[in-house]
């Protein structure tokens, strides 16, 4: 892999996760709901379970959708299917009572396998291996999943931050019940290019 092509790939890296998804959405709400310690399995489960998922991916599981595209399609109800509760749960997620808040911020296992029915993840783990992993050679697929792990977890984190300092402004229970709901109803808007592609 050329100077070049890796200074392509960690742009295309530092782009795709730093922008909105299902992923940072929820890490938003989150730290706006648990606060930053308490996200911090969440996010590694983000940011290593995408790793891991771009590198099997890389390492063969991208041609089972190529021998046979309805496992493309049930993947995609799966995703919409889950993604939709979790949209449901996070606008039910309970005010803050006496300083905490109740319900429980994903695991890190929960974080980790989320990946495999994440639109996104599945969107930017196969589009980076097409593009800087054209070979399908073990070292370039680990080059791509490596600098995936290089930036993600940064901009993951970010959102979480973000999240975590929009809890000044959510001291009332109306206005975390509204955040929550914004939360929930973006989650499910991030669904429209599944929902509507092709």
């Amino acid at each position: 892999m050329t100077y070049d092509i890796l200074t392509a790939l960690m742009i295309f890296a530092f782009v795709s996760s730093i922008t909105p998804g299902p992923n940072n959405l929820m890490l938003m709400a989150s730290g706006a709901n648990f606060g930053f310690a308490r996200t911090i399995p969440h996010m590694l489960g983000v940011g290593i379970g995408f790793v891991v998922m771009v590198a099997l991916v890389g390492l063969g599981l991208m041609q089972v959708f190529d021998r046979f595209p309805i496992a493309h399609t049930a993947l995609s109800v799966a995703s919409v299917a889950y993604l939709l509760w979790l949209a449901f749960k996070i606008a039910r997620a309970g005010a803050p009572q006496d300083g905490s808040t109740s319900g429980t911020p994903m695991t890190f296992m929960q974080a980790a396998i989320f990946q495999w029915v994440n639109p996104k993840a599945w969107t930017m783990a196969l589009t980076a291996i097409t593009l800087y992993a054209p070979d399908r050679t073990v070292l370039t697929i680990l080059l791509v999943a490596g600098a995936f792990g290089a930036v993600n977890l940064p901009c993951v984190s970010s959102w979480t931050v973000l999240g975590q300092q929009m809890r000044r402004l959510l001291t009332s229970p109306a206005r975390l019940t509204a955040f929550n709901w914004t939360m929930a109803a973006l989650l499910v808007a991030s669904l429209y290019p599944v929902v509507f592609s092709g």
